[in-house]
Formats: structure tokens, C-alpha cells, sequence
């Protein structure tokens, strides 16, 4: 089976392609070779590539820079998404969309289900949950897999930060009260894959919106306290640097965050036996791939 792999270029869409399975052809353009939010590339682009199934790892994902660059992140977010949609439909194809826990208020206090109420709380999260339903709406086979905290060896993101900061400074504070689940692009990109090979044997798609996040959930502080553990025990740092837990009230930035953004996997595990990765171990091999460069 063929596969477009659009946003080929970043965290997931990277993995998604080098985890490729045997059995898939795969043509991976990032947003130079294919911008989704122009409808004439995505229609010429699908009707050339003729794929059987198109995975979307292409999303404006700055949270921060969103709020002053909103036009750019709805267009990308939603309008993107939008016109996958159309020219999958054309086809007759499905589509597999990455979204994220940012679509949630941020305020409950037990796990997000899939059926709870949205209430995103800046640009980032409400953009995307437009690309959810502007998917929905368009296309009648797709599956959107929300997920939250990615990290991985390619890309930025928090384990990068963290060891960077940790080997320029002897202390570091690290916001204590946001709680959610960091999630690896590897595990993302092979819980995809999974489906992707669902539907390649039966023809079949368990449509609609599912969660995938690593567990056990934690906060930003407990994160950064188990990357520098582990990273010390790599010889990745010197010596780990002082951390202070600090409230999000002390670390004031131009998007609001969700305090609570732990979700609920288990409809995804009962549709099809994939489980929620631990993100611990998946912490130790990205620092073992780190090490390696």
C-alpha cells in the first residue's frame, strides 16, 4: 500500500518514515515539498502520488508564537486539514490526523475521554480542534489521534531543552502544577503504523477520535527530574543542575497551558490492542540515541 506521510519533517512525521513498515511504500514530503494550505499542491500532489492512505504529521505546533501568528496556525491547522480531506475523498481514501490535548479546557481532574467537552484556551488548541472537525466533516473515513507532550531525538522539544539547559546552568526552575503524559514520536509513529497495517489487511478503519499518550502521567518538574536522572546515569551531563519546582503563575508566556492535560486511552486499546506506552522507557532510548550523535 502506498502512503502519504505529509509534515515529513518534523517529530512524528520523521519517525513515521524511518519506521516505515516492509510492507508500505512511502513517500514523505515535509511542508518545502508540500504546503497543505494550498489546495491546488495537495490535489496535484495526491492525484500524482495516487496513495492509498495518507497519515497528517504536518501542524503549526509553536503554542507560544501562535497567538501573534494566528492566520498562519489556522491555516495550517485547520484550512490544511481541510483540503487533505477533500482530495482523500476524492479517492475514496482514508486519513490518519495527529491532534493534541490542547483541545481541552485544561481544568478537570480525572482523565479526558474522547467524549468529554473541548475548550481549547489559545490559538494552538483551537485550530486544531477546527482540523479534528473540518476532517470529520469532509471525510468519512479518518481517525484522529490526539496525543500530548511529544518528544523524540529529532525536532525541539522538552528533553532537548532540558539537556541543553542542564549542561549551561546549575539550576533550573521547571513548572510543578501542569500534568500530563510525554509521549514519544517513535511510540506515536508505530501506534500509526499499527493502524495503518489494520487497514491494509481488512479494509477497515476504527473511524472517529482516539487518545494515545504515555503513562504513568506526571508534571513538567517530575519530567525534567527523570530526564536529568537518566541522563546522568548516560554521562550525557556533568552534573545535574538544582531544580525548583515553580507555578505556572511564575512562568507567565503569551499561551495559556492546560493544568491538566491527562487523557484516557482506553477506548484506542480496546479497538485495537494498542496500549499506552511507558514514557520511561521510551525516555532512556531517545537518550541512547541522543548519546549516539
Amino acid at each position: 500500500m502506498r502512503v502519504l506521510i505529509t509534515g515529513a519533517g518534523g517529530q512524528v512525521g520523521y519517525e513515521l518514515s524511518r519506521l516505515a513498515p516492509a510492507e508500505f511504500e512511502v513517500l514523505g514530503l515535509d511542508s518545502a515539498a508540500l504546503d497543505i494550505t494550498d489546495l491546488g499542491q495537495v490535489q496535484s500532489a495526491v492525484a500524482w502520488i495516487q496513495p492509498g492512505l495518507i497519515i497528517n504529521a504536518a501542524a503549526y505546533t509553536a503554542v507560544d508564537k501562535a497567538e501573534s501568528d494566528a492566520e498562519r496556525a489556522w491555516a495550517v491547522n485547520q484550512d490544511g486539514v481541510a483540503n487533505l480531506a477533500t482530495a482523500a475523498k476524492g479517492l475514496e481514501i482514508p486519513v490518519l490526523h495527529i491532534s493534541t490535548d490542547y483541545v481541552f479546557a485544561g481544568d478537570a481532574d480525572t482523565p479526558y475521554s474522547e467524549t468529554d467537552p473541548t475548550g481549547p484556551t489559545g490559538v494552538y488548541g483551537a485550530s486544531k480542534l477546527a482540523g479534528e472537525n473540518a476532517l470529520a466533516a469532509a471525510c468519512s473515513r479518518y481517525l484522529v489521534l490526539r496525543t500530548s507532550w511529544v518528544f523524540g531525538a529529532h525536532g525541539n522539544n522538552f528533553v532537548k531543552t532540558m539537556l541543553r539547559l542542564g549542561n549551561e546552568r546549575d539550576s533550573l526552575s521547571v513548572v510543578a502544577d501542569q500534568q500530563g503524559g510525554p509521549t514519544s514520536a517513535v511510540s506515536i509513529a508505530t501506534a500509526l503504523w499499527k493502524l495503518a497495517e489494520m487497514y491494509r489487511i481488512r479494509q477497515e478503519l476504527p473511524r472517529g477520535v482516539y487518545h494515545f499518550s504515555g503513562t504513568p502521567y506526571c508534571s513538567w518538574f517530575e519530567f525534567a527530574e527523570e530526564i536529568f536522572r537518566q541522563a546522568e546515569s548516560l554521562g550525557q551531563v556533568q552534573q545535574c543542575p538544582q531544580l525548583s519546582a515553580i507555578t505556572t503563575a511564575d512562568y507567565p508566556t503569551p499561551a495559556k497551558r492546560p493544568a491538566w492535560s491527562v487523557m484516557d486511552c482506553s477506548k484506542l486499546e480496546k479497538a485495537s490492542g494498542i496500549v499506552p506506552p511507558c514514557w520511561k522507557e521510551d525516555l532512556r532510548d531517545v537518550l541512547i540515541e541522543l548519546s549516539k550523535r
